[in-house]
């Protein structure tokens, strides 16, 4: 709480000034040193309350800005939302080190009905602040998203009406501010709720700014995706090479795998070598031909060409035995 702006309302409480006190995003209308209204940018106000309420309507609203309140302050409900919604903007302004500024103005048209003594409203804003309020904090209101948890624990949660209003507004995207907009709530009453969903574990805990922060550098800091090691092994030694450090790293080559030359696999590349590779030797094309070596292989060797304008000869039965024998070892 901001030790300067709950005392520069008790000195102009003691002073019994009117006017209005800005601090921050909001402003305190006082009259005689009591507080008349309070208005925050991060809650909805009393207008949305009273509309929502059935109070007032925005034509009675706008006749009391103006001057003309009219018998909207003979309305008993008026003092209780404009309390209440007092002491909600006043949380979030009293949070702030913002410095304060205040102007004499004439009083504000809620002066005959509501009055709150400064000290009081600071003392009930230091009663909400909870030492077991989790990690949401008063600043996290308008700037966090509120994200509900995509595997929630397997047991029993009982809620009230406004969690489960609030836990149905939540969308990855709307703040806590924003639900309240949305619901027509004050922005602590959904403030509280969170809380509570986020204990029972419906409700994801806000990551805080320092985490976010180094994430985003990190990523940041981190290559593209289509960038692997070899593309930083080239940069290193494009490097090198401008520098003049050293020289550039030698670029790996895949050496050739020689075929086998044993065993059983040697002889299926040898019988399907034949198959495909036509011997330079053959004298006609389409016909088989006994080999130099043949007593050393005792094998026949088929050689071939697949004649343009001639029908299909039927292949060798020789070749044919050794490639099912082949298969038969393999199997």
């Amino acid at each position: 709480m901001s030790a300067a702006l709950a005392e520069e309302l008790q000195r102009l409480e003691e002073q019994g000034s009117t006017g209005i006190l800005r601090a921050g995003d909001g402003e305190f209308h006082l009259a005689r040193g009591a507080v008349a209204s309070v208005g925050c940018r991060r809650t909805i106000g009393l207008d949305r309350l009273a509309v929502e309420a059935g109070v007032a309507t925005d034509e009675d609203l706008r006749r009391a800005r103006a001057g003309e309140p009219g018998a909207l302050l003979r309305r008993p409900r008026l003092e209780t939302l404009a309390r209440l919604s007092a002491y909600d903007a006043a949380y979030f302004l009293l949070e702030t080190e913002a410095e304060a500024e205040f102007i004499p103005t004439e009083e504000h048209w809620l002066a005959p009905v509501c009055r709150i003594a400064p000290h009081a409203l600071v003392s009930e804003c230091a009663r909400r602040r909870r030492p077991d309020a989790g990690p949401w904090t008063a600043d996290m209101v308008s700037t966090v998203p509120v994200s509900p948890t995509h595997r929630a624990r397997r047991k029993r949660t009982v809620l009230t009406v406004g969690q489960a209003e609030v836990l149905a507004a939540a969308d990855n995207h709307r703040t806590i501010a924003d639900i309240a907009r949305e619901l027509g709530r004050t922005t602590y009453g959904c403030l509280v709720a969170v809380r509570d969903l986020t204990r029972a574990g419906l409700i994801e805990a806000p990551e805080s700014v320092d985490a976010k922060e180094r994430r985003t550098r990190h990523l940041a800091a981190a290559p593209p995706p289509e960038q692997g090691r070899h593309a930083a092994r080239a940069g290193y030694a494009a490097a090198q090479q401008n520098s003049g450090t050293g020289p550039p790293l030698p670029r790996r080559v895949p050496a050739p795998v020689a075929p086998p030359t044993s065993g059983r696999h040697a002889l299926v590349e040898e019988a399907s070598a034949a198959a495909r590779t036509p011997d330079a030797t053959t004298p006609t094309p389409g016909t088989t031909a006994r080999t130099a070596d043949r007593n050393s292989r005792g094998a026949d060797t088929y050689s071939w060409t697949p004649p343009v304008d001639q029908p299909w000869q039927q292949v060798d039965r020789a070749l044919l035995i050794r490639i099912r024998t082949a298969l038969a070892e393999l199997a």
